[in-house]
């Protein structure tokens, strides 16, 4: 059987490295995105090559069109087809929403919701020519149940999960499933802004009573990715029953 492939954004660090790590592991072909933090996208490609499987790095902000063609033209180049598309790329803003400048909001909207659009779009004509596929996107609760202070983070992630049972209706009778996994607390660098005395806080609010792990995503999301062809158009909640 030949190797699948699977693209993985946001992947220089957190979820995004745990998942492409744990494609790696399972013997895909996995290309790694980030925007900016070129150092850690390129000790992540080694860490994936040490699986003994391919690996590209890329480096750019797939909330750009042209950008994003350019690194799925190198896809269809040197793999020919895309069998999993992870979209994981995306930033917070903290602070109130009267506060937040346009450009601000700007860049959080490309950041965490274009560059879904634009993979998408990009990655379904290889899946169709294929005929099968998985699009898994990388949400969060707030989502589903909106933060203060993070109108518009909560704004971009709901977006993602109208996007994603919309899209999955369209692609269903194409052999194409499309879910998202909305995240809780997870222990990743995004989190660890907050003072002690707030994450103790947070954890005494979570009946799992702990933050979740980037390597728990990563499994989900790998189960997404690999079977179960009738389960799409789904929000599953990973949070450790905080929502």
């Amino acid at each position: 059987m030949a190797r699948k492939t699977v693209l993985v954004t946001g992947a220089s660090r957190g979820i995004g490295k745990a998942i492409a790590v744990k494609f790696a592991k399972k013997g895909y072909n996995v290309i790694i995105n980030c925007a900016h933090r070129e150092a850690e996208l390129l000790q992540a490609q080694k860490e994936i090559e040490n699986y003994q499987v391919n690996c590209t790095a890329f480096l750019g902000d797939m909330g750009n069109l042209e950008t994003c063609e350019n690194l799925f033209h190198i896809i269809r180049k040197q793999y020919g087809t895309l069998d999993v598309l992870v979209n994981n790329a995306g930033i917070a803003y903290i602070g109130l929403l009267q506060d937040m400048s346009s450009a601000d909001w700007e860049r959080i909207l490309n950041t965490n919701l274009t560059s879904v659009f634009n993979c998408c779009k990009l990655a379904i004509p290889m899946m169709l020519s294929a005929g099968q596929g998985k699009i898994i996107n990388i949400s969060s609760v707030w989502g589903n149940v909106g933060a203060s202070c993070e109108a518009a983070y909560s704004a971009t992630k709901g977006g993602i999960n109208a996007l994603t049972k919309a899209l999955a209706k369209e692609l269903a009778p194409s052999n194409i499933q499309v879910n998202a996994v909305a995240c809780g607390a997870i222990d990743t660098e995004m989190n660890r802004w907050m003072e002690e005395d707030e994450l103790i806080g947070l954890v005494d609010e979570i009946p799992a009573g702990r933050l979740g792990k980037a390597e728990e995503v990563a499994d989900l999301v790998y189960h997404l990715g690999y079977k179960n062809a009738y389960l799409t158009g789904q929000v599953i909640g990973l949070d450790g029953g905080w929502t």
